[in-house]
């Protein structure tokens, strides 16, 4: 059988899949030939990120095709219940990439709370001619140790994010309207764990009490974060959306650095990818990264190898 990995997939997933009989297909071809190619290749199977989509009409438009495979956590690029409804199986690695995206929000935390974006922006530009002023400006940073991170969705992956929290000390509420409370284990290198809770607030509260925020939702048909919740927060807090574009309203988040309502923000989705505003691109208080929470080698290799071996179990 042919799998096509439409958006790439790691070299131990494509080696797993070709120990096990399929032919993987490791090519790009544009959204309006897929149709085309899935037939006269007899693909059975097509995995993709989120660049390529997977509707209605290209299901129907191949009555061979017998498997969809996102490697990662959302399927907003796929219809899914249609898909289920004409036999097909959906699959996706919704817990590959938790590590690596609890990785990327600290890296942004550290950045907010250290002005580590900014640094990397003025110093190339202004280092050898105001150093000093640079020094002062940039060194009324703060640690994250005793500060509140509040996690909106206590999920796999802001599960993930409290832990590394924990091992920096920080203090750690959730909301979510499933739990009440969480329990979680924090590991340590030496293979020693620890077990703690998250206490679960409402959102306001999280919203008030929260000196960092970070939000791990899939997407919502409205704003979690808008003008509103910007109104309520501390002074000094900042907020990280490594979920969804549109979770956040990018227009309120502007307005509200521009008149200094909260301390920073750090984005790694946007509403418009792949053409955020110019407006949210240049504002010096914004951490940003370009969709890469789940871009490391290591959830790569994960994310192929679960791949690889669902279609195994269900198509061989």
């Amino acid at each position: 059988m042919v799998v096509l990995a439409n958006d790439g997939i790691s070299a131990l997933g494509a080696k797993t899949l070709q120990e096990n009989g399929f032919e993987v297909l490791e090519i790009s071809v544009a959204q309006e030939q897929l149709a085309n190619f899935i037939n006269d290749k007899k693909v059975s199977a097509i995995l993709v990120r989120s660049a390529t989509t997977v509707r209605k009409e290209l299901i129907d438009q191949c009555p061979d095709l017998k498997l969809i495979g996102r490697g990662g956590v959302g399927m907003d690029n796929i219809d899914v219940e249609y898909a289920k409804s004409k036999g097909l199986h959906v699959i996706n690695t919704p817990a590959a990439s938790s590590k690596s995206v609890a990785e990327l929000v600290i890296g942004h935390l550290l950045s907010l709370s250290r002005y580590l974006h900014q640094s990397n922006r003025e110093m190339p530009l202004e280092g050898e001619s105001k150093f000093k002023q640079l020094k002062k400006s940039l060194g009324a940073g703060i640690e994250l140790e005793g500060k509140t991170l509040g996690i909106i969705g206590l999920g796999r992956i802001g599960q993930a994010l409290a832990q590394k929290a924990y091992g920096l000390g920080m203090k750690v509420i959730g909301h979510d309207p499933s739990m009440e409370s969480l329990s979680i284990d924090v590991h340590f290198a030496d293979g020693q764990k620890i077990s703690t809770q998250i206490d679960c607030v409402s959102k306001e509260e999280l919203i008030t009490q929260s000196d960092f925020i970070s939000l791990h939702i899939p997407k919502q048909k409205e704003y979690v974060i808008g003008k509103k919740e910007f109104d309520q927060m501390k002074p000094n807090a900042c907020v990280v959306n490594a979920a969804r574009g549109g979770t956040i309203d990018e227009v309120a988040l502007v307005e509200a650095l521009n008149e200094n309502k909260i301390r920073g923000a750090a984005l790694d989705v946007f509403e418009n990818e792949p053409t955020p505003p110019v407006q949210v691109l240049m504002q010096p208080k914004l951490s940003l990264t370009p969709h890469t929470g789940g871009a490391t080698q290591e959830a790569q290799d994960r994310i192929g190898q679960e791949l690889a071996e669902q279609i195994i179990q269900l198509l061989k």
